[in-house]
C-alpha cells in the first residue's frame, strides 16, 4: 500500500535526489513543426502543459509568454511562442478532448490569452491543484506533490532564466520539459492509486511556523519556492 502524506516541508525535499526528464526533447521554431509536433500528441491519452514566461526585474514591466511545454511520459516539446506565436493547430489542440493535464493552469492560460485569444479551458483539462485535494493532499505546489508521491525533488534553478534567448540551454530545455512531464507522472500515479483505493493517508503535525502551503497560497511561481 503506497502511503501518502497530507503535506511535506522543504527541508525535507532539500535532502531529496534530483529529478530531471530523461526523454526526448525537440524545440519547436516554425509552425510546420508545430503542425507535426500537434499531429503526434493527437495520438497520446494524456499529456503534460506548462509554460514559461521571461523574468521581469523592472516595476511594472511584463513579458508574454515565450515558451509553451506539452509532454508525454517519454516525450516533450517545447514551442517558442516568442518566435512562432500560437499556430491554428496548437490552439484547436489546446481546445480538443485530449486530456491535458497541468497545475496553477490559471495562471497559464491567462499568459497564454495574452498571446492570442484562445479559450483553452474549452479543452479538456485537469488541475492538480484540485485533483490532489481528492487525496487529502495539502500542499499545491508541483515540487511538493511531486516529492510527496515519489521521493526525489524537481529543481527550480532555471525558472528565472532568460526564456527569450535565441537559443535555449540545455539546463533551460531540461528545467522546462521535467515541469511538464511531472505533471503527467503526477496524475498517471494518482490515476491508478484512485482506481485501485491502495494507499493511505498520513496526517503530519504541522508547524505553526511553517503552515502548509494551502493555508498560505499557492507557492508553485514564487520566488522562494524556486531557490
Amino acid at each position: 500500500m503506497k502511503q501518502l502524506r497530507d503535506t511535506i516541508t522543504k527541508a525535507e525535499i532539500a535532502s531529496m535526489p534530483k529529478v530531471l526528464f530523461e526523454g526526448r526533447i525537440f524545440v519547436v521554431y516554425t509552425e510546420a513543426d508545430a503542425d507535426k509536433a500537434v499531429e503526434y500528441l493527437k495520438t497520446q491519452q494524456v499529456v503534460g502543459v506548462d509554460t514559461e514566461t521571461r523574468p521581469s526585474f523592472r516595476k511594472g514591466m511584463t513579458h508574454k509568454v515565450a515558451l509553451l511545454q506539452i509532454a508525454t511520459s517519454d516525450t516533450c516539446f517545447l514551442f517558442r511562442l516568442n518566435r512562432i506565436g500560437m499556430p491554428g493547430s496548437l490552439q484547436e489542440f489546446l481546445m480538443s478532448d485530449t486530456l491535458k493535464v497541468g497545475l496553477s493552469l490559471k495562471d497559464d492560460f491567462m499568459m497564454l490569452r495574452r498571446r492570442k485569444d484562445v479559450h483553452t479551458e474549452e479543452g479538456n483539462w485537469i488541475e492538480l491543484q484540485d485533483y490532489v485535494k481528492r487525496f487529502g493532499i495539502q500542499d499545491q505546489s508541483l515540487q511538493k506533490i511531486y516529492a510527496n508521491l515519489f521521493g526525489r525533488k524537481i529543481s527550480k534553478s532555471q525558472r528565472l532564466s532568460n526564456w527569450e534567448a535565441e537559443t535555449l540551454k540545455e539546463c533551460q530545455m531540461k528545467y522546462a520539459a521535467t515541469d511538464a512531464w511531472a505533471c503527467v507522472e503526477i496524475y498517471n500515479c494518482l490515476a491508478e492509486l484512485e482506481r485501485t483505493g491502495d494507499y493511505e493517508v498520513v496526517k503530519v503535525d504541522v508547524d505553526i511556523n511553517n503552515p502548509p502551503d494551502s493555508l498560505c497560497h499557492s507557492e508553485e511561481r514564487s520566488d522562494e519556492e524556486s531557490r
